[in-house]
């Protein structure tokens, strides 16, 4: 008799399990974990009319994420966000002026559903590099000084490639700061890294930097959704 009520009370037990605290458990973890957070938020989770998408060669062909942002932008915390970079800019010196742009970029529009050929075409490098790609974001923690995201990031995803002339790494993140201050970010860490850094308006914010040995930065910023600056970060390495 004894064996039968333990099962039964670990049973009631789960039943009487107040929804407030399952609630509190799972937005402690989607706040600390991005990768649950994709999960949890992705459309596909409560929409049936996107059963049809199919993310199961992510890695090969880094179609933008879906997963909403777990952050929502607000004039407080975007201040708060420029504070930041600007503080973490002069740490290491003066902050340059953003120069005017240049005439409007050539090439493709990189948008969400932007193929891995043209995101690599974008910087340079070889077709068998996209062969190599990996989806990984502790790839988003192994960057350069002249490709570091901001300190405000939220990474949404990171991938690349390691093997020979290939040297690649894909961020694509979202932050509070405003788009202006996201391009003096990156146009300040690609000018004190020795690149010769353009300006770009049109299509997007854009940031376009190029070095010796085939060294090459394009940074994309964008309005992302609630209110945050979305970006997507390309760098080839040397």
């Amino acid at each position: 008799m004894r064996r039968m009520l333990v099962p039964l009370m670990c049973l009631m037990a789960a039943a009487c399990a107040d929804p407030a605290d399952e609630v509190a458990n799972e937005a402690a973890l989607i706040a600390s974990d991005p990768i649950i957070a994709r999960a949890l938020h992705d459309p596909l989770m409560s929409d049936p009319d996107l059963a049809s998408r199919n993310e199961a060669n992510a890695a090969i062909g880094f179609v933008d994420s879906g997963a909403l942002p777990v952050i929502t932008a607000s004039p407080e915390a975007a201040s708060k966000a420029r504070e930041a970079l600007r503080l973490d800019l002069l740490e290491r010196g003066s902050i340059p002026e953003l120069p005017p742009p240049a005439h409007s970029a050539s090439g493709k529009e990189m948008g969400p559903l932007t193929s891995a050929a043209d995101l690599l075409a974008a910087v340079g490098a070889p077709t068998v590099c996209e062969r190599q790609l990996i989806e990984d974001f502790s790839l988003a923690a192994k960057l350069p000084r002249v490709a570091a995201i901001p300190p405000s990031a939220m990474v949404m995803q990171a991938g690349g490639a390691d093997g020979d002339t290939c040297g690649l790494r894909i961020i694509r993140y979202h932050t509070v700061a405003p788009r202006e201050d996201v391009a003096q970010y990156h146009y300040t860490e690609a000018l004190r890294g020795g690149l010769r850094v353009l300006r770009y308006t049109e299509p997007d914010d854009i940031i376009a930097a190029t070095g010796e040995g085939g060294e090459a930065l394009l940074v994309y910023i964008r309005t992302a959704t609630n209110g945050l600056t979305g970006v997507l970060l390309i760098y080839r390495a040397p």
